[in-house]
């Protein structure tokens, strides 16, 4: 029977959902909740994780991470179920515009919206339920620094009001990719300061850590990220661009980078590693300006605020 339990968003396709299926398939002390916002491709992934792995311990919940009351509905679902305790959450789930302009369902700009607010409000409401020893592991990714050449725009940090609510000015002016490279850098500053902070309020100890990484996939064609992109872009995607995997080292298959994912959770020589990088099994340093406290402080501060995070939600004290 399992004895811990680890929610993955974002797991019903693609990294997350290879990241449940190495899971299931390399322990069975774990029960694993796909969380994702479509109900049928969640039961569809459950079934084929079961089906190939004869890992039983698995279910589904609906979560929207573009929609703040979806993601308090799904904590409050959660808290109440019977499963075991929580030990583990993998923030995998991501959206990538090319060019338009989406929103979510609060008016957010949708890749800030989603990548970033969603994980932090679901975060910061689960940390009541997180049972230590635990790991929180967030999926960000190379295009965070300029120094990558990934092909993709560098990300452009701004205030955390501009970033959420975009004008001509200032990052609405810039691609779908310009906002995704920014999200991932909000992802990493997002870690390193909840680990900071969870250390200096003694959640984070020795002898119970409760740790919090990063982590890079690398580029990984045939995933799910360019669902909204154009056909023809998709096709590329999906179809022309996983040769690449067998050329270039920065370029993995899904399997390989969930197999990867799965190990930041799984490992036990990483219990105590926190506050860190991972590039696939690697442990690097982020990017230049992932390091700037100042804007990992802002971040954290004013999402709070967008958020409308209460005090009473979370154990993080927000003053």
């Amino acid at each position: 029977m399992p004895n811990k339990t680890v929610i993955i968003t974002g797991a019903s396709t693609g990294l997350g959902f290879e990241c449940a299926k190495a899971i299931a398939r390399e322990n069975d002390d774990w029960f694993i909740i796909i969380a994702s916002r479509n109900r049928e491709r969640n039961l569809a992934a459950v079934n084929a994780i079961k089906q190939s792995t004869g890992h039983t311990d698995i279910d589904q919940m609906v979560l929207d991470l573009a929609s703040l009351q979806s993601v308090r509905d799904f904590a409050a679902r959660f808290i109440a179920a019977s499963v075991p305790p929580l030990h583990g959450l993998i923030c995998n789930a991501g959206v990538q515009y090319k060019q338009e302009f989406a929103v979510t369902q609060d008016g957010f700009e949708a890749t800030f919206g989603v990548n970033h607010l969603g994980h932090f409000l679901l975060v910061n409401l689960l940390l009541k339920a997180l049972v230590p020893p635990a790991r929180i592991i967030f999926v960000s990714s190379d295009v965070h620094d300029p120094g990558n050449k990934t092909g993709m725009p560098h990300p452009q940090y701004q205030k955390p009001d501009l970033m959420a609510f975009p004008t001509d000015t200032t990052i609405s002016g810039s691609t779908g990719p310009m906002r995704y490279s920014t999200s991932k850098l909000c992802n990493i500053y997002c870690t390193y300061e909840l680990a900071k902070r969870l250390n200096r309020q003694g959640i984070h100890t020795i002898q119970h850590p409760v740790t919090v990484n990063a982590f890079n996939p690398g580029m990984m064609p045939g995933s799910g990220l360019a669902r909204n992109y154009g056909p023809v872009s998709r096709f590329v995607w999906n179809h022309i661009l996983p040769v690449l995997t067998l050329f270039l080292p920065g370029v993995r298959t899904v399997k390989t980078s969930g197999t990867a994912l799965a190990r930041l959770l799984l490992d036990s020589e990483l219990a105590g590693k926190t506050e860190s990088y991972f590039d696939g099994y690697s442990e690097i340093s982020s990017s230049k300006d992932s390091y700037i406290q100042e804007n990992a402080v802002e971040l954290w501060e004013e999402s709070v605020r967008l958020v409308n995070l209460k005090q009473e939600e979370t154990v993080l004290k927000l003053d």
